[in-house]
């Protein structure tokens, strides 16, 4: 439980300060807004960038892997979506909860918790799944934007669906970077250090700016963000090791890591994308609070019973 304690800790801890920061008034009340504008157009986009060009297609093709971690996502998101659609017909608006269902925060936590957990080999698994999650992103994003032009015609709708993928920073980062690293060219030292810093200041903003959001005042029943959460903690991982186990029979490590995985807290970027869209993220803010806090349980007692299994 140490090692799960030790990196849930200063996501908790970033959280916090932002949310400390805003009660206490040291930071202004436009502050969460002016820090999401900056993750969004320059930060994230840096760090998906820089991710995605420093990775070898040799290391990611593991179709087994790929096949139960995408579908378990999947899965989840699309069950989700449909009870929250169900619930308030507002597709754009399940869309986000389905997506912060499914969206494990596999950049920050996973790849430090699968080295500590399953050695240097747990690294290509949570590569992996860092590259499904963009996946997940883009997906939600063609759902988000039908939802919020339901009232145009059906053309209509998919010119601005493409359009809509084609200038989101979000999705064109990891594009750029895949093609980047595919090119074997090597940037110029200077620009690559340039996006190193901007990519080292996305996760503590985005954080941040979520403790931010937690000051505001949410009109949303508190059972949604929890049923949400139970989907992501406990759900998508009983998902995850049901196909890659009993199903695909995939080798120990793989079981290990996709269960590992599967049970992360939300990231930030499914409040990224609503913030992006100017659409309401209380609920996702507080999905993220409580899957962070409570994975220091769930991932322990799910890293026991995989180690015993």
């Amino acid at each position: 439980m140490l090692y799960v304690f030790n990196v849930v800790l200063p996501v908790f801890l970033l959280i916090l300060i932002g949310y400390v920061g805003g009660r206490a008034g040291k930071l202004g009340i436009n502050a969460s807004t002016e820090l999401n504008r900056f993750v969004v157009w320059l930060a994230l986009p840096a760090q998906l960038f820089n991710f995605a060009a420093n990775s070898g297609w040799q290391t990611l093709w593991q179709p087994g892997f790929i096949a139960a971690f995408f579908l378990s996502c999947l899965i989840v998101f699309a069950l989700v979506l449909l009870v929250s659609w169900m619930r308030h017909r507002d597709l754009a608006a399940a869309s986000f909860d389905g997506l912060s269902a499914s969206y494990s925060n596999t950049g920050y936590m996973g790849i430090p918790l699968c080295a500590l957990a399953l050695g240097q080999d747990g690294l290509a698994p949570a590569i992996i799944s860092t590259f499904i999650v963009f996946v997940m992103f883009a997906l939600a994003t063609v759902f988000i934007e039908i939802g919020i032009l339901s009232h145009k015609k059906s053309h209509e709708i998919v010119l601005s669906v493409i359009k809509s993928l084609c200038t989101n920073p979000l999705l064109i980062a990891p594009v750029a970077g895949l093609i980047w690293a595919s090119s074997e060219l090597t940037l110029y030292d200077p620009v690559a250090q340039v996006i190193s810093f901007l990519a080292a200041a996305s996760t503590p903003c985005a954080l941040v700016s979520i403790g931010l959001f937690l000051i505001q005042k949410s009109t949303a029943a508190p059972g949604r963000a929890w049923g949400i959460s139970l989907a992501k903690l406990i759900l998508q991982p009983l998902i995850a090791w049901i196909i890659a186990g009993p199903i695909l029979g995939l080798p120990d490590l793989w079981v290990s890591a996709i269960v590992i995985l599967s049970a992360l807290p939300t990231g930030t970027g499914p409040f990224m994308l609503a913030q992006y869209y100017k659409a309401d993220g209380s609920i996702i803010s507080r999905v993220v609070l409580i899957t962070t806090v409570s994975s220091l349980l769930t991932l322990s007692l799910f890293l026991w019973w995989s180690n015993g299994v």
